[in-house]
């Protein structure tokens, strides 16, 4: 089983009810906005290492979490894998595969960020690895935990809607100036772009909704003068439950859509903006510190309906449920101390990557590609 929680792993050696010690590569957006926090809020956590070699990433991270240590290069934690319970890799996504196999031969659980991998192959390699060494590999699929995610989860649990037939899901922005850095970079190495990116997110959770995909079409642009990767995606599946999505992910949308719009045979879910909680992360706000943590106000929440649009009053009202980005890593401990399931397994993510691939493969090529 991918993600094996025996007890093998310096986590077994460790003092009974101590905290789970977790060392942390990289702390640019990744690490310090989402993996950082997360981590030190999480009962049974504690972050123990950060790796970066940038003083001002020091500095950053030693103002919030004062007693941390820190190492120059990953390597280092090698040296000291008995002193580690937990490596969470949320450095660029060229390092993701060379690095998890690193950690995973070290004897340590892993944590990725998405993407696992670059193609599905490398996925389940690093899954066959994990299960051969009897070690947790989990993909940090935050998304999943989005406010507005959590909220289609029960609507379709519940039968509101029916019988799904299209679901539609955006993650769109305005940047119409491109940032640069390796996320935008046109080298196939660097594993860049949107498709990647946002993609990961989109696919992911179409997936989880709806099942495995039985093809997959998909339109991939680059719109924006001195970008070199796509930065504007259209990626469409029909699942092989006969659910077709439609899902988009662009820095070039001028009027942003609805974040999703689930058209079932019985009623519609639309619903619009973005889960707070990365804003949140981003201003310095952190979890445990807010009873409020994931909410957002009524003006915000969707609404199901039939008949009429959302924006002209049609259907009613319907409560977001609250973002709940802690959960992630509270089922992580949980895996790694008592068993607990393996929140975003490695073969889970390496389905989303065969999607991602033929997506890649269908807009290159022009073609609906067979999964």
């Amino acid at each position: 089983m991918t993600g094996s929680t025996t007890d093998t792993g310096p986590e077994a050696g460790s003092a009974q009810g101590a905290p789970l010690r977790v060392a942390l590569i990289g702390y640019g957006l990744a690490g310090s906005v989402f993996h950082a926090p997360l981590i030190a809020a999480t009962e049974g956590l504690a972050l123990d290492t950060i790796v970066t070699s940038n003083p001002e990433r020091q500095e950053q991270a030693r103002a919030e979490f004062p007693r941390v240590r820190f190492a120059a290069a990953p390597d280092d934690l090698w040296a000291r894998a008995d002193e580690l319970d937990l490596v969470v890799i949320a450095s660029p996504n060229k390092t993701h595969v060379p690095l998890a196999t690193a950690a995973l031969k070290a004897g340590l659980p892993v944590v990725v960020d998405k993407p696992l991998a670059g193609t599905a192959a490398e996925a389940r390699e690093l899954a066959a690895l994990a299960d051969e060494r009897g070690l947790l590999l989990s993909v940090f699929q935050n998304r999943r935990w989005d406010n507005d995610f959590l909220t289609v989860r029960k609507l379709l649990a519940e039968g509101e809607l029916g019988d799904v037939m299209r679901f539609e899901s955006r993650f769109e922005r305005w940047r119409p100036q491109p940032k640069g850095g390796w996320r935008e970079s046109g080298d196939p190495a660097e594993i860049g772009g949107l498709l990647y990116d946002l993609g990961s997110h989109v696919v992911d959770q179409a997936l989880v909704l709806f099942g495995p995909a039985a093809s997959v079409y998909a339109e991939a642009d680059v719109r924006r003068p001195g970008a070199a990767s796509d930065d504007d995606t259209f990626i469409a599946i029909t699942h092989t439950s006969g659910v077709r999505s439609h899902l988009y992910v662009s820095a070039t949308t001028a009027q942003l859509g609805p974040r999703f719009r689930v058209l079932g045979s019985r009623a519609g879910y639309v619903k619009y903006g973005l889960d707070p909680q990365e804003a949140t992360l981003r201003e310095g706000g952190r979890p445990g510190t807010s009873a409020e943590w994931g909410v957002e106000p009524e003006s915000l929440w969707g609404r199901v309906g039939s008949g009429e649009s959302p924006l002209t009053g049609g259907g009613r009202p319907e409560p977001t449920l609250p973002g709940a980005y802690p959960a992630y890593y509270a089922a992580v401990a949980a895996a790694l101390r008592d068993g607990g399931p393996n929140p975003v397994t490695a073969l889970e993510a390496a389905a989303a990557l065969d999607v991602l691939e033929a997506a890649r493969r269908s807009a290159r090529e022009n073609t609906v590609v067979a999964l």
